[in-house]
């Protein structure tokens, strides 16, 4: 009888703690437009992060396509000269790599703090902006 209350009251422990889990990874209802504590600002930094990244995803996946028929046409005419794709790759990941690093450097000035995340979430927002404006450039130039 002892043994079933205890493997009740843990199995009742396990249920709840699984439903804070649940409840936790649901996002808070916060107007970022007026975002007031810390913990709202760094949130909705990370929205606009996740949205810039979103556009830019799609961005990137457009520019890619159209290098996919530059190189196709060049390799037609001149396939020596083909390589677009692979120049778009390089230039992508070498970006990455700046703008990590760039954004991780701006949350210095609040290492270690509450106001960190929201540096370099919006560092990586407005990085991730002024790189998905020069992709559209790509796409235009044309």
């Amino acid at each position: 009888m002892r043994y079933r209350i205890l493997f009740c009251a843990v199995a009742f422990t396990s249920i709840l703690a699984t439903a804070g889990l649940s409840a936790a990874q649901e996002d808070p209802e916060v107007d970022c437009g007026n975002a007031m504590t810390q913990f709202e600002m760094n949130y909705c930094a990370n929205v606009d992060y996740e949205a810039a990244d979103k556009l830019l995803n799609t961005t990137y996946r457009s520019v890619l396509a159209h290098m996919a028929k530059v190189d196709t046409d060049l390799a037609e005419t001149m396939p020596d000269l083909a390589g677009a794709v692979d120049a778009l790759k390089k230039a992508q990941r070498a970006w990455i790599g700046y703008r990590d690093g760039q954004c991780e450097l701006s949350g210095f000035s609040a290492r270690g703090g509450s106001m960190e995340p929201m540096l370099v979430s919006g560092c990586l927002a407005d990085l991730t902006t002024k790189r998905t404006a020069e992709l559209k450039d790509m796409l235009e130039a044309d």
